[in-house]
């Protein structure tokens, strides 16, 4: 066994350093919720319940709802200023007569043992409370709240009980049973008859768990019979991320489309239009781009342009050839 706590029992002027071990275990068989189709495990994921978006442990807090649906957030500094204890001691208030422990009111089982050094004043303790037939009314804190527990020995080791404050047992407060109702001497001799034919002592051994007999004997047919399925383990992946990149990704396409840019989608599918133009003719580059222009006319604009830029050229060069001519002209008359 593994401890669990380590601390001290104190009564008096007695110190007794011990460490406490879970003295029960649950043996019940386990599942885990799985797709029926391939056996895939069923995953979950904290998510607000007002945006709809993944929650990280860091931004979750405790709420206390009331019976009008309003809640009230506790931070940890709210939970700083509340009374608890975290000392490592087991401290004894009372010793009380075992019969005035309600089974009730008792909780979780533990082992105590005492530290080496530790052995003769828990013998002490022990033998004590075997002699004078008590329990011991002890308070301790296991994790941060301080709770209620006893002291009792089973079979030469101290055990503590943990205990319910009273206020978590409920009562039995039922119409139908009336207290002035009571069975007849007759009734009672035939009930005692039925009693004494069952009769006996209590040994745990007789006793099993026919469910979970049968329940582990299935799986384990299944087993040998092969019928597993290995779901492949999926990368989980946590909502922070997601939302990260979902977000830079709209802050870059809100800072273009303020710029007056084309979006993502709009300037890859320019790159596409350049790629497959890259090996075509100017000309035909050029009258592709007039045609599929936004503007109304911007084809015979561009088409009347070319002519006018023709006529120009023309006019120049006739220009320069006169010049041309009248400079030989002159020479020829010097």
């Amino acid at each position: 066994m593994r401890a669990i706590w380590k601390g001290a029992v104190s009564f008096g002027l007695v110190n007794v350093p011990v460490r406490l071990y879970s003295a029960t275990e649950n043996h019940d068989v386990s599942f885990r919720q799985v797709h029926r189709e391939d056996g895939g495990r069923i995953r979950y994921q904290r998510v607000c319940s007002i945006d709809n978006e993944p929650v990280s442990y860091d931004d979750i807090a405790k709420g206390y709802e009331t019976e009008d649906g309003d809640m009230v957030v506790l931070t940890d500094e709210d939970f700083k200023d509340l009374p608890a204890a975290s000392s490592k001691e087991i401290a004894v208030q009372k010793f009380v007569p075992a019969d005035q422990i309600d089974p009730m009111l008792l909780d979780r089982s533990y082992y105590l043992e005492p530290d080496k050094s530790a052995t003769k004043p828990y013998i002490l303790l022990r033998d004590a409370l075997e002699h004078a037939d008590r329990m011991a009314v002890v308070t301790v804190s296991i994790r941060t709240r301080m709770t209620m527990a006893v002291l009792r020995v089973k079979d030469g080791v101290i055990v503590m009980q943990t205990m319910l404050w009273p206020d978590e047992v409920r009562a039995a407060d039922f119409a139908t049973l009336d207290e002035d109702a009571h069975a007849t001497s007759k009734e009672l001799d035939m009930a005692n008859m039925l009693i004494e034919s069952l009769a006996g002592d209590y040994d745990p051994d007789e006793y099993e768990d026919d469910y979970a007999i049968a329940l582990e004997a299935l799986v384990k047919a299944k087993l040998e019979g092969g019928e597993v399925r290995q779901a492949p383990e999926r990368k989980e992946e946590t909502g922070e991320v997601v939302d990260l990149l979902a977000a830079l990704a709209k802050s870059v396409e809100k800072a273009k489309a303020a710029r007056g840019e084309a979006p993502a989608a709009s300037a890859e599918a320019d790159e596409e239009a350049d790629e497959k133009t890259a090996g075509k003719p100017a000309s035909a580059t050029a009258a592709k781009k007039a045609s599929g222009s936004s503007r109304p006319g911007a084809a015979k604009k561009t088409a009347q342009k070319a002519p006018a830029k023709k006529a120009a050229a023309k006019k120049t060069a006739s220009k320069t050839a006169s010049k041309s001519a009248a400079k030989k002209t002159a020479k020829k008359a010097s």
